[in-house]
This record gives C-alpha cells, sequence and structure tokens, in this order.
C-alpha cells in the first residue's frame, strides 16, 4: 500500500465542485471545511453535542452548514445531496444500526450521486496502538461487513482503494486525551495499560517535526447510488 494522506485520496477520487456534501459523523467540522474550500456545499451532521459546538463554533470556509443527527435517521431530504461522506465514522454508527444507515444514505443521494466511505482497518501501528484501551476489531469489521452488503440497499461499487494514511500525534499526552475523550471505560483501560501503551508508542513513533506519526491502512470504497 502506498503511503498517502487521507485528503489526498478524496482529491484524487471526488469531484467536488458545486457538489451538494453530506457529511456524517462530521465531527468538529474539520472536513467539511476542507470540502467546502474545494467548492462543495456541506452539510455536517453530528450525534455529539459537544463536536457540534467546537464546529459551529469555528470560522467558517464558506456555505457550509451543521446539523445534529444520526447516520440512521438523516436530517435531510429525499434526493438532496450528490455525495454521502463517512469518513472515518461508519464504525461509530451502531452495529444493529448500520443496515439502516446504508438505507438512509440511498435516500438523501441523487440517482446516480456517490457513497464515499474511508475506514481504519483494523491493523497498522496506529491501531495496534490504541487497542489495549479502545479496540476497535468488532465495529470495523461490521462496518466492512454491512458494505459487501451495498448492492441491497442500491449501490455499486466501482473503486476500492488501498492506502495507509500517517496519523499525526503531538505528544503521548496529546494521544491520551485523544483516546480518552471517548467514555470513562476507555480513560480506566488506557490507565491500566499505560505503560504498554507508552512503551509502544516510543517503539513504532516516527518523530516529525510538529511531534509524531503513526501508519493507519485505510479502506476506501466508492460507491454509486442506482
Amino acid at each position: 500500500m502506498q503511503t498517502r494522506t487521507n485528503t489526498d485520496v478524496l482529491t484524487e477520487l471526488l469531484d467536488l465542485e458545486g457538489r451538494r456534501v453530506i457529511d456524517v459523523g462530521c465531527g468538529d467540522g474539520a472536513l467539511a471545511r476542507w470540502m467546502t474550500k474545494r467548492g462543495a456545499h456541506v452539510t455536517g451532521v453530528e450525534v455529539s453535542p459537544r463536536m457540534l459546538s467546537q464546529a459551529r463554533a469555528a470560522e467558517a470556509a464558506g456555505d457550509e452548514h451543521y446539523m445534529p443527527g444520526l447516520a440512521e435517521d438523516l436530517p435531510v431530504p429525499n434526493r438532496s445531496a450528490d455525495v454521502v461522506i463517512y469518513f472515518n465514522s461508519l464504525h461509530h454508527v451502531e452495529v444493529t444500526g448500520l443496515p439502516k444507515a446504508m438505507r438512509e444514505a440511498a435516500r438523501v443521494l441523487e440517482h446516480g450521486g456517490v457513497l464515499y466511505v474511508s475506514e481504519p482497518m483494523a491493523e497498522g501501528p496506529y491501531f495496534e496502538l490504541m487497542k489495549p484501551a479502545h479496540d476497535e476489531t468488532a465495529v470495523r469489521e461490521a462496518a466492512r461487513q454491512v458494505l459487501q452488503h451495498a448492492p441491497e440497499y442500491g449501490f455499486l461499487r466501482e473503486k476500492e482503494v488501498l492506502h495507509i494514511n500517517p496519523v499525526p500525534v503531538k505528544s503521548f499526552e496529546a494521544f491520551q486525551d485523544r483516546i480518552t475523550q471517548i467514555n470513562p471505560q476507555t480513560r480506566s483501560r488506557f490507565e491500566e495499560h499505560e505503560a504498554e501503551i507508552r512503551a509502544n508508542f516510543d517503539k513504532t513513533g516516527r518523530q516529525t517535526d510538529k511531534g509524531f506519526e503513526f501508519d493507519q491502512p485505510m479502506r476506501v470504497g466508492l460507491y454509486r447510488r442506482g
């Protein structure tokens, strides 16, 4: 696999100019703002009130806007989007809700519209680093499995790209903050395995002028709505 950033791959696979994009699980809105600067009209959908507040508080890049909502019940009309994006977020959907999320993506897309899914694989240095505190093996596999059934939801897979995305981390403490914000159980597991995680951090991290980098293999799928 080639080492390429997530946004490099997105730029290669998607023409964003003038496209109506639904960014599902938009987080703090960083990707929504990035796509807006490239000509897209983006609606960010986010379930976390904290993340939604951060997205709305950030300086706007253009006409992007944000809405509370779930992947399983998108707050947008039928056939109102050219692109639906899951950017490192499909595996955060409840496993039982994944089929509904796929049907919702099909509902809001125009015929011929694109579902773009970029998902981390359950392997590689960054995955192994976070695994003792936050093991996402099962949820990442569930997301992969639902995409295998894309035709059942009205999608045909046009392209798949595997690549390695370098994940930047400023410091071990910044990594700890990132992981332990998820929930109290994650915090306690991190504390329990801190020595192991720190040793792995020192062993596998590449030092950069801004901190460290860890490789994360990614699978990107481009699906066309029939």
